[in-house]
C-alpha cells in the first residue's frame, strides 16, 4: 500500500495565478457565448446575411469588385456585433441573473472580470471571421496580403476597444435597459456610425464626428488594409486606443455585481 509524506493532502486555500483565472474565465465565457442561439444570430448569421446580400444585390453604390469594398465592413460589423452588442447584454443578465456574485465569491478581482470577457470576446471574433472569410473568399473576395498584418492588429484592438465599451454599458444599468440601448447603439453605429456608409458620405460636419467613432475608425482601416494593402493613418489607432483605454478604465470602477 502506498504510503505519502505528512502533509501532501494538507488544503492550501488561496487566490489562484492571476493568468490561470483569466485564461479560465474567458474560456468559459467564450464557450457560454458560442452555445447561445441569439449571440450566434448576432455575431455570426446577420453579418452572413449582410455580406451576401450587399455582394449580391446593388443596394448600395460600391465599387467593384464589390466583396472587396463589402467584407472589410462586415468584418468591422462582425467585431462590433460580438465584442460590444453581446458582451453588454450577456453581462447586464448575468448581473441580473446573479451569476457575477457568484464569480465574486470565487475572488476574482474585479479588472480580471473585464479582461476575461474582453478575451473571450477576442477569441469569439476570431471564430466569427474565419467563417464570414471562408464565405467572402467563395464569394470571390481577393484581399491584399500586404495589408493582412495591418487587419490583424485592427482587429485585436477593435475588439478590445468594443469589449471595454460593452462591458461599461453591461456593467452599469439593469439588464433591460442594456438590452434596449445595446440593440439601438447597434443599428445607430450599422447606419450612420461609418460601418455600412463611408464616414467621408456623411453631410457636413456629421463627417467629421462620425470618423472619430470607432465604428468608423474600424471599418475605414480594415478598408485601407485589405482593399488597398496600405497601413492605416495613425488617426485610426489613435481612436481605438482611446475608445478602449477610456472605456476600460470605467468599466473596471462602473462594473457593479447586481
Amino acid at each position: 500500500m502506498s504510503t505519502f509524506p505528512a502533509g501532501t493532502f494538507t488544503p492550501a486555500p488561496g487566490r489562484g495565478r492571476p493568468l490561470r483565472m483569466l485564461v479560465t474565465h474567458a474560456r468559459t465565457e467564450a464557450v457560454l457565448t458560442l452555445r447561445n442561439g441569439e449571440q450566434v444570430l448576432l455575431t455570426l448569421l446577420i453579418p452572413l446575411a449582410l455580406l451576401v446580400g450587399l455582394t449580391v444585390l446593388t443596394v448600395l453604390d460600391l465599387p467593384e469588385p464589390r466583396i472587396d469594398s463589402v467584407t472589410p465592413r462586415i468584418f468591422a460589423l462582425a467585431v462590433m456585433s460580438s465584442a460590444f452588442t453581446g458582451q453588454a447584454i450577456a453581462l447586464g443578465f448575468d448581473r441580473r441573473y446573479g451569476v457575477l456574485k457568484r464569480l465574486a465569491a470565487t475572488a476574482l478581482p474585479r479588472w480580471l472580470l473585464v479582461a476575461g470577457r474582453v478575451l473571450a470576446g477576442v477569441v469569439v471574433v476570431i471564430i466569427q471571421l474565419v467563417v464570414l472569410g471562408a464565405v467572402a473568399a467563395l464569394l470571390g473576395w481577393s484581399p491584399a496580403a500586404a495589408g493582412l498584418a495591418s487587419a490583424g492588429l485592427l482587429v485585436i484592438m477593435g475588439t478590445l476597444a468594443f469589449g471595454a465599451l460593452g462591458v461599461l454599458l453591461g456593467g452599469a444599468f439593469k439588464a433591460e435597459i442594456v438590452l434596449a440601448l445595446a440593440n439601438i447603439v447597434w443599428f445607430v453605429l450599422l447606419f450612420a456610425g461609418g460601418v455600412v456608409l463611408p464616414a467621408g458620405s456623411m453631410p457636413g460636419p456629421m463627417a467629421d464626428i462620425v470618423a472619430l467613432l470607432p465604428s468608423a475608425a474600424l471599418a475605414e482601416g480594415l478598408r485601407a488594409a485589405l482593399v488597398d494593402g496600405a497601413v492605416p493613418g495613425w488617426p485610426v489607432f489613435l481612436t481605438l486606443i482611446v475608445w478602449g483605454a477610456a472605456a476600460g478604465a470605467l468599466a473596471t470602477r462602473t462594473t457593479r455585481l447586481s
